[in-house]
C-alpha cells in the first residue's frame, strides 16, 4: 500500500542482495507502522487531513533523503503532463484506501493491495500491448480467486470497505503500468518528488472541502510519525530495488501483510479468519508467480 516508484535508476548489484533485503524488510515495517497510524487517526479526522499531512512530512523526508545527492537536478524532466497525470490516479488510489481502512480490518485491505500486480498486468496487456502468455493468464486467474476469497466475508461494512480496496489497486496497477513508460526516460528521485509534491498540492486543494480539524499535541504526533514512516518507507524500498535485483528482494515486500496481521490483531482485537488467510495465500503466491515470470524474462 505504497505510493512507491516501479523502477529506481541505478543497476541492481546481485553481491548487494542481503543489504537490499534489509531495506526491504524495513521499509514493510514502516509501511505497516504508517498504515496502522493512519487507520487510526481517520477515525478521528478526514481520511483528507491525514492524507495531508502523510504527504507534507513524506515529502520533506525524501526530499531530505534525495536532494542532498541530486540537487536542483532532481526536478529536470520533460514529461510533466504525465506526472500530473500519474499522481491524480495516485492521489484517488491513496483516497480509496484508507477510506478502505477506516471500514474494514487492515489485514484485509494489505491483503486486497496486494492484487495491485494483477491489475498492473492487466493494463500493460492493454495499454503496453505486453503479451500475457499461459503462465501469466493462469495467474491473474488464480490470483483474482484469492481476491474474491478475501472480499467475500459478509458484513456489509466489509463489503464496501473492499469495493474501496480493489479501487486502490485498480488504481495502484493502472500507476504501475503507466511508470514503465516513464521510468525509460525519469529517475526513481524524480517519480519520486514529483509525485509527492503534485499529491501534497491535490490534499491541500480538497482539504477546504472535507474539512480540517486541528489535531491535538498527541494526534499531531501521530499524523507526523505517519508522514515520517512512510517517507523513510518509500526511500527504503527504492533504495532496496536500487541496489539488488526485484526478484531477489520483492517477495520481502510481501511481510507487509504479517506485520498487518499483528498490528491489527494488537490494536483492534482483528483475528484473521480462514477465508482470508487462505484468500491472502492465494493473491501473494500469484503475486510472486508474476514477480518470476518479469524477472526471467528480462534476464533472458
Amino acid at each position: 500500500m505504497t505510493d512507491s516508484l516501479e523502477r529506481p535508476a541505478p543497476r541492481p548489484r546481485a553481491d548487494k542482495v542481503p543489504l537490499g533485503i534489509l531495506f526491504m524488510l524495513g521499509a514493510t515495517v514502516m509501511f505497516a507502522g504508517s498504515t496502522a497510524l493512519s487507520k487510526w487517526q481517520v477515525d478521528t479526522y478526514s481520511f483528507v487531513e491525514v492524507l495531508l499531512f502523510r504527504s507534507v512530512v513524506s515529502l520533506i523526508v525524501c526530499a531530505l533523503l534525495i536532494m542532498p545527492r541530486t540537487g536542483l537536478a532532481v526536478f529536470r524532466t520533460q514529461r510533466i503532463g504525465q506526472h500530473v497525470g500519474r499522481s491524480v490516479t495516485q492521489t484517488l488510489a491513496q483516497a480509496c484506501i484508507l477510506i478502505a481502512l477506516s471500514l474494514m480490518p487492515i489485514a484485509g485491505a494489505m491483503a486486497i493491495n496486494f492484487s495491485a500486480p494483477l491489475f498492473a498486468t492487466l493494463f500493460a496487456a492493454f495499454w503496453l500491448r505486453e503479451p500475457i502468455g499461459l503462465a501469466r493468464g493462469l495467474a491473474l486467474v488464480v490470483g483474482f480467486c484469492g481476491v474474491l476469497l478475501v472480499v467475500s466475508p459478509g458484513a456489509d461494512s466489509f463489503t464496501i470497505g473492499a469495493l474501496f480496496a480493489v479501487a486502490n489497486a485498480v488504481l495502484y496497477g493502472s500507476v504501475t503500468a503507466a511508470v514503465r513508460g516513464m521510468s525509460q526516460t525519469e529517475s526513481a528521485e524524480t517519480l519520486t518528488i514529483y509525485q509527492m509534491g503534485f499529491m501534497t498540492l491535490f490534499f491541500a486543494l480538497a482539504t477546504p472541502f472535507f474539512g480540517f480539524a486541528w489535531p491535538t499535541a498527541s494526534d499531531a504526533l501521530a499524523l507526523v510519525a505517519i508522514g515520517v514512516f512512510n517517507g523513510f518507507g518509500q526511500y527504503w524500498w527504492t533504495r532496496a530495488l536500487s541496489i539488488a535485483p526485484p526478484s531477489a528482494v520483492g517477495p520481502f515486500y510481501y511481510f507487509s501483510l504479517v506485520w498487518a496481521i499483528v498490528l491489527g490483531y494488537m490494536f483492534w482485537g482483528d483475528i484473521p479468519t480462514l477465508t482470508l488467510l487462505l484468500g491472502s495465500g492465494i493473491v501473494v503466491v500469484s503475486g510472486l508467480t508474476l514477480l518470476w515470470r518479469e524477472s526471467s524474462k528480462k534476464s533472458a
